[in-house]
C-alpha cells in the first residue's frame, strides 16, 4: 500500500467532490471528517468513502447544496431536516447548534434526519468536549439496507448503530467512546475486502448462517454479528435502543426501503459540565481517573491499559508524522474518477 500525507489526501478528495458537484465549503467539511478518521486509524471511514459518495451524488442520493432546515424547535431541543445533503455538513451544524443551546440552557438535544453518511461519530461528540461539555451522539442508517443480524438470527435486520460519548479533560489526547453495536463496523468489512485480507471469525455470517472469515460474504447475502459474542443480546439491546432514538424518534422508521437510499438518522445531546461541577475540577479529575486506570498492572501478553480514545490519539500522532496508508484498490478508484473529470494531470494521478 502507498502512503500519502493527510494534506495530499485532502487535496485529491476535495477536487473530486467539487468536480462531482459539491461546493468548496461542503468538500472541505467532508474531507476534514474523512481524513480525521484516517488519522485516527479508522480507515473504513476515510478516503475510501469518497468514490461511494460520488456514486451517491450521481444517483441523486446526496444533494449538494441542500437546505439545512429546522422543522421543530424549543429552548433545548431541535429537529433538523438535512434535505438529503451531505451528512457531515448537516450533522456538524446540528451539533454546533446544540452546543450553543447548551451554553445557555445547560442541557440540549437534537435529532437529524434525511442526510447522507455522517462518518465517524467521535468527530461530533468531540466538538462538545472541546467546548467544555459532554457530548453524546447515536446514529442509524434509517431504512437503508441493513447489515446486522439480531442475536439469535441469521438475517440482517439492524444497522451497525454506533454510539459515541466524549468528555473534556486535561489529557494529551481526548477521552471518548466511539463504538458500533455490531461486532465490527461494516466499513471494516469493506476495507478488508478491498485489501484482500481475511477477517476474524465471529464478525460475520454467510448467507447460509455459517461463520466465515471471508469479508466478501457480507455483500453476498451474509450478515454482521452483534457485539458481545456469546452474549450478543447485549449488542442487540444497544442497537435496538439506538434504532429507536435515531429511526423512530426521528420519524425515519425501521426496516428497509427498497430504493436503498442511505439515510443517517441521528440523536445527539450535550451537557454543560459547569452546570454540575466546576469545569476545571472535572477535567482534572477525569485526567486523574485515566491515570488511575493506566496504572493497572498489565495482564499477561498485554501492552497495558489505554484510556478510551488514547489509541486513536497515538495513531494520529504517528500518521501525521509518517503518512496514511491507502490500499491500491482505493487509489485505482480515485485515479479513475480523476481521469473521468479531467483532473488526473493536475492531481498527479496518472
Amino acid at each position: 500500500m502507498a502512503r500519502a500525507s493527510a494534506e495530499r489526501l485532502i487535496e485529491v478528495g476535495t477536487a473530486l467532490l467539487i468536480a462531482a458537484g459539491a461546493s468548496a465549503r461542503e468538500a472541505a467539511i467532508v474531507m476534514r471528517h474523512c481524513i480525521d478518521a484516517n488519522l485516527a486509524g479508522h480507515d473504513s471511514h476515510g478516503i475510501i468513502q469518497i468514490p461511494s459518495y460520488i456514486d451517491r451524488i450521481k444517483a441523486g442520493h446526496i444533494v449538494p447544496g441542500a437546505a439545512w432546515e429546522i422543522v421543530q424547535e424549543s429552548a433545548t431541543t431541535t429537529v433538523v431536516d438535512g434535505n438529503w445533503g451531505f451528512g457531515y455538513v448537516a450533522n456538524e451544524r446540528a451539533m454546533q447548534y446544540t452546543i450553543d443551546k447548551a451554553r445557555g440552557a445547560n442541557v440540549a438535544a437534537a435529532t437529524v434526519f434525511r442526510q447522507g453518511h455522517i462518518g465517524r461519530l467521535a468527530t461530533y461528540s468531540l466538538m462538545a468536549a472541546e467546548a467544555g461539555m459532554i457530548g453524546l451522539i447515536t446514529a442509524d442508517s434509517g431504512r437503508a439496507p441493513k447489515h446486522v443480524a439480531p442475536f439469535g438470527g441469521r438475517e440482517a435486520r439492524l444497522g451497525t448503530n454506533p454510539i459515541s460519548i466524549a468528555v473534556p479533560s486535561d489529557l494529551d489526547g481526548p477521552l471518548f467512546l466511539d463504538m458500533a453495536t455490531s461486532a465490527v463496523a461494516a466499513g471494516k468489512i469493506s476495507l478488508a475486502s478491498a485489501r484482500g485480507t481475511a477477517i476474524p471469525e465471529g464478525w460475520i455470517l454467510d448467507a447460509a448462517g455459517n461463520a466465515t472469515t471471508d469479508p466478501k460474504q457480507l455483500r453476498a447475502g451474509g450478515a454482521l454479528l452483534p457485539l458481545g459474542g456469546s452474549e450478543g443480546y447485549k449488542g442487540t439491546g444497544l442497537a435496538v435502543m439506538v434504532e429507536i432514538l435515531c429511526g423512530l424518534l426521528t420519524g425515519l422508521g425501521f426496516g428497509v426501503d427498497p430504493s436503498g437510499r442511505h439515510n443517517d438518522g441521528c440523536f445527539m445531546a450535550v451537557f454543560n459540565v459547569a452546570a454540575f461541577r466546576p469545569l476545571a475540577t472535572f477535567k482534572r479529575e477525569v485526567t486523574e481517573f485515566a491515570a488511575y486506570l493506566k496504572s493497572t498492572p498489565p495482564a499477561a501478553g498485554s501492552a497495558g491499559v489505554y484510556y478510551p480514545g488514547e489509541i486513536e490519539h497515538l495513531k494520529a500522532v504517528q500518521r501525521k508524522r509518517d503518512g496514511i496508508e491507502v490500499e491500491d484498490a482505493t487509489w485505482t478508484k480515485l485515479r479513475d474518477l480523476a481521469t473521468g473529470y479531467g483532473l488526473a494531470d493536475r492531481l498527479g494521478l496518472v
